[in-house]
């Protein structure tokens, strides 16, 4: 039984631990070792993940049945057109994918969104993401390729969408 619960600004070290076990694997296979490591330094260190927070990011750990946490996600508010609940971050670590542990964050996301009367959640996920095709089956849809100069590197992203 997996348990979510909001992360308060003390588990910042939490969500740094899990990121630095679960970005690695997760893009090998896309992305060259030296961005890791700049991706890791710059979205997952202490003072990002606090910056993150206080700039209104709120972060939410998956725990398993023995209160260990196996992943994370942020969620943010963002006004495009209309109020979207933004998933900026999911990520859990390898041994749990598979699990449903996935759907069990996306269907708290939306439940969040409901619950603020929004009907709309987007993310981004990299084109070389395997992650991608899970996204998919979730009901998200492709609304836009982008490249997202970053520093040195560019993000190719899709932006995806899904109505609850």
């Amino acid at each position: 039984m997996f348990t979510i619960q909001k992360a308060a600004a003390e588990d910042v070290l939490i969500i740094h631990q899990l990121a630095h076990q679960i970005y690695p694997p997760t893009y090998i296979d896309v992305l060259n070792q030296e961005q890791i490591d700049f991706m890791l330094e710059n979205l997952y260190c202490i003072s990002a993940l606090k910056k993150s927070i206080h700039d209104g990011q709120e972060f939410y750990l998956l725990f398993d049945e023995n209160r260990v946490a196996v992943g994370f996600m942020a969620l943010v508010e963002k006004k495009s057109t209309s109020l979207l609940l933004r998933i900026e971050k999911l990520y859990l670590l390898p041994e749990t994918q598979g699990k449903g542990c996935g759907t069990l964050l996306i269907n708290f996301a939306a439940n969040e969104a409901l619950k603020r009367n929004i009907t709309t959640l987007e993310l981004n996920v990299n084109r070389g993401n395997k992650a991608y095709y899970f996204y998919l089956k979730q009901g998200f849809v492709v609304t836009q390729a982008v490249d997202i100069p970053y520093y040195k590197y560019i993000l190719d992203d899709y932006i995806m969408r899904k109505d609850i």
